[in-house]
């Protein structure tokens, strides 16, 4: 029976998911469970100079303080690994190995650092640790880069464990990887072993192990699992999955049941706050071959239709693709959406005049709106003009603003009186007014191009006086506490929580700073 060796990460590839703040407890239950399952190899984290901790997380600022904070005993049997980025630790600084400590080192590099990389290996073979070589996104290597980094590995990296084929991007398929297997096997040192590292994002990580575990070769393998598949974006392949077809079918004597508790026990709390796993942005991001971290970002915004995402991630540069770089996302999606530029002073000139000496009723889809109709009706009829904010109710109101394309068709469908940004359409017509998108979203660390936004810098343009606010809830990590039409709920986290509910208080505020009178006619997280 050959030998393939498992080798489990989610400690460390897990630890993007909840930024390694994993804290001692939860990481030693992991550990436990990993070491009672019998796994061969255990990654406890990342190392990082810059970013890492002395303890509680799972990215360490130096390969001592594993050693000192969290692998204080080790298993026999188990080899102890962590992993570095290239260019994010001094390997100079790396201590000679000892019993103690991490027993090998993964380092992963990007195909244009690949010559500087290798160079930087022969340190870890030189200080005593065993060394696994990480070329991120294999399969956007040439076939000449491949045999060139062989031959490198063979010539001066021949006692390294193991060379790794790294679907980052979870974009290969199986005849990929057995096309990339049959290269490495028949140029790699018979020495060293081939790992295989893959993402979920078109849930074919079990088939691609399969194939990979299936190739004739009598080298040693190593296979890259995580618990319940915990990783970056649309995730990993599976520990408790794989461990089951490697116990049927390679002879293996894996345990389950640990796995099984720790999922019970910490990984299903863990997933409760946070989501990994196959999403239809993680998909988009694999057939677009970027990071999946792009269409997260893009598709978070809930401002475009997942067909737009598409349209965006196919326009991202290729030297950007390969790691996420959020100014320059904001700057791409801000270009798509500025596309169409006209000239909207018409529509600006025709809306203040239907606005005033009006008081002015703006309705944002908060829950609240339900409890509120009699009253918001009570303000109609007093000669409050209305504006709903992507959305429409039981009763008609004077104008709709929107920022979604759904939305958009829904309202033009019914004849609603629409205004609407350059982004979805532009050209006025009897009942759609348009408004140049690039001259009313606020733009700061990123873009806000919200309803929300658009109506308060327009109102604020056409001099309205004072202003009644109706559904400004504010957000939580509750979906269905936020939105009173369930089509607008949308997961969203702690953090974009927080972020939202300070930027929209901000915005209120300076408006009040304007000298616009702001009520609120329901309860809202932003009244001050």
């Amino acid at each position: 029976m050959r030998d393939v060796k498992l080798l489990d990460v989610t400690l460390r590839d897990g630890g993007c998911v909840n930024n390694f703040n994993f804290g001692l407890t939860y990481m030693n239950k992991i550990r436990s469970s990993q070491e009672d399952a019998g796994v061969d190899c255990i990654e406890v984290g990342y190392i990082d100079q810059i970013n890492g901790s002395y303890s509680n997380r799972t990215k360490f600022i130096d390969e001592r303080s594993i050693a000192d904070s969290f692998i204080t005993q080790k298993n026999k049997g188990i080899i102890y690994l962590a992993m570095i980025d290239y260019g994010k630790y001094d390997l100079d600084k790396l201590t000679p190995k000892s019993d103690e400590g991490i027993d090998g080192l993964r380092i992963a590099f990007h195909k244009k650092d690949y010559k500087n990389a290798l160079t930087e290996c022969r340190k870890v073979l030189d200080k005593g640790y065993k060394l696994f070589i990480q070329p991120m996104l294999t399969c956007w290597y040439s076939e000449y880069e491949l045999l060139d980094m062989i031959s490198e590995i063979n010539n001066n990296l021949s006692d390294a464990t193991a060379l790794y084929i790294v679907d980052s991007f979870g974009e290969m398929h199986p005849e990929d990887v057995a096309s990339l297997f049959e290269l490495f096997d028949e140029h790699l040192a018979g020495s060293i072993a081939i790992g295989f590292h893959s993402h979920n994002n078109m849930q074919l990580s079990f088939s691609n192990a399969c194939t990979f575990l299936s190739q004739n070769t009598e080298r040693s393998l190593y296979l890259d699992s995580s618990i319940m598949g915990m990783g970056k974006g649309a995730g990993n392949l599976s520990t408790e999955l794989i461990i089951e077809h490697l116990n049927r079918n390679y002879g293996k004597n894996y345990s389950i049941s640990p796995l099984l508790s720790v999922i019970d026990e910490v990984i299903n709390q863990i997933r409760s706050e946070y989501y990994w796993g196959y999403a239809v942005e993680f998909y988009l991001s694999s057939i677009n071959h970027c990071s999946p971290t792009y269409a997260s970002h893009f598709y978070s915004k809930h401002m475009l239709p997942i067909d737009r995402v598409d349209e965006l991630l196919k326009t991202l540069s290729l030297e950007k693709k390969i790691s996420f770089d959020e100014a320059y996302a904001e700057e791409v999606y801000r270009k798509y959406n500025e596309k169409t530029v006209i000239d909207d002073s018409d529509t600006v000139s025709w809306i203040k005049k239907k606005i005033s000496e009006k008081k002015i009723l703006l309705i944002a889809p908060g829950k609240s709106v339900s409890d509120a109709k009699e009253s918001i009706e009570e303000l109609m009829k007093k000669g409050f003009v209305s504006f709903g904010l992507n959305m429409s109710l039981d009763f008609p109101l004077d104008f709709y603003i929107t920022t979604r394309v759904d939305v958009f068709e829904r309202l033009s469908k019914d004849n609603k009186q629409v205004i609407v940004l350059s982004n979805i359409v532009s050209v006025n017509s009897e009942n759609v007014h348009v408004l140049d998108y690039k001259k009313w979203i606020e733009v700061n660390d990123e873009t806000h191009d919200s309803s929300a936004v658009i109506a308060f810098k327009l109102l604020k343009e056409c001099e309205a006086k004072d202003i009644v606010l109706a559904g400004f809830d504010g957000f939580s990590v509750n979906v269905n506490e936020n939105y009173y039409d369930p089509d607008l709920r949308h997961p969203i986290s702690v953090t974009q929580q927080e972020k939202n509910n300070i930027f929209y208080k901000k915005l209120i505020k300076s408006i009040k700073e304007y000298g616009i009178n702001v009520t609120f006619l329901t309860p809202s997280k932003y009244d001050e």
